[in-house]
């Protein structure tokens, strides 16, 4: 798939890639710190803050993490939610590549 040269020239791709790499980057240290704070029975990062964090595209990678790290595997909430939030973006992020001609059908 070749990206069309306007997509590339004025840096869209370039800043979309960025924004995922660090939102993803971010997503993992999250769920780290706070499986680790669990362990240690210190102050939690709140759900609400973990399920906006995948909802900001960070979720395909927090739940990869969350089951390696076995953290919040138990919970509804994040290994339903996180999955339809991850094929609600991808539906979203097709319909942006097609409205903008970066794939055909």
């Amino acid at each position: 798939m070749k990206l069309p040269e306007s997509f590339l020239a004025n840096g869209v791709w370039y800043a979309v890639l960025l924004y995922a790499v660090v939102v993803n980057i971010v997503a993992v240290i999250m769920t780290i710190y706070d499986k680790k704070a669990a362990i240690k029975k210190r102050r939690r990062i709140p759900e609400k803050t973990l399920m906006a964090t995948a909802a900001l595209s960070g979720c395909l990678v927090m739940y990869v993490t969350m089951h390696i790290i076995h953290h919040k595997t138990k919970h509804k909430l994040f290994m339903i939610g996180i999955p339809v939030m991850f094929l609600l973006e991808l539906a979203a992020a097709i319909i942006i590549c097609l409205l903008c001609g970066v794939i055909s059908i």
